[in-house]
């Protein structure tokens, strides 16, 4: 579950949480893993490093963004600052399906005027939706006879598809260079 914590609270979007969490769950039955405990790691684990991203927006997030800036306009953050005052919590729980986007939700609402206290608790519905579902999505699939019978090959499969994206970037970017 460090890696569900490192993807957002220290800001590293291309760690595969959520297929992690999902493959985790595929083999919690067949190795024995108590469920309650694999949905509470999970969804602490994301809690945690929200909060951690929240944070560091808080503190260095207005340092980062200026008028002239290629990546951090302030701009951006000005329009981020809009969403999450239109959208509130709602846009939180939201972004903690979407990978990438959950990575860098909670700096920007750090920076944002959102309140600590309304962040922890939307973040707190989020990650524990998120732990829900992706944990027993895999547990209850991984009850099935045909998925019981090719686990190994199911989740040798899942690591390779989460990761491909990755390798493809690397070549790509090595091929430019």
């Amino acid at each position: 579950m460090a890696i569900v914590f490192i993807e957002t609270g220290l800001l590293f979007p291309f760690l595969p949480g959520d297929t992690l969490v999902f493959t985790a769950a595929l083999l919690a039955g067949p190795l024995g893993l108590p469920l309650p405990l694999l949905v509470a790691g999970t969804a602490a684990a994301a809690i945690l490093g929200d909060q951690t991203g929240y944070h560091i927006g808080k503190r260095f997030g207005p340092r980062l963004f200026t008028d002239d800036a290629r990546l951090f306009k302030m701009k951006y953050r000005d329009q981020a600052d809009e969403f999450f005052t239109r959208y509130g919590g709602r846009a939180l729980v939201l972004a903690r399906f979407v990978p990438l986007v959950r990575t860098f939700v909670p700096p920007i609402v750090g920076m944002s005027k959102m309140p600590f206290r309304s962040f922890l608790v939307w973040n707190g519905i989020g990650g524990i939706a998120w732990a829900l579902i992706l944990t027993l999505a895999g547990y209850f699939l991984g009850g099935i006879p045909f998925v019981k019978d090719n686990i190994e090959v199911i989740a040798v499969l899942i690591v390779i598809v989460s990761v491909l994206p990755i390798v493809i970037d690397i070549l790509r970017r090595r091929r430019k260079a």
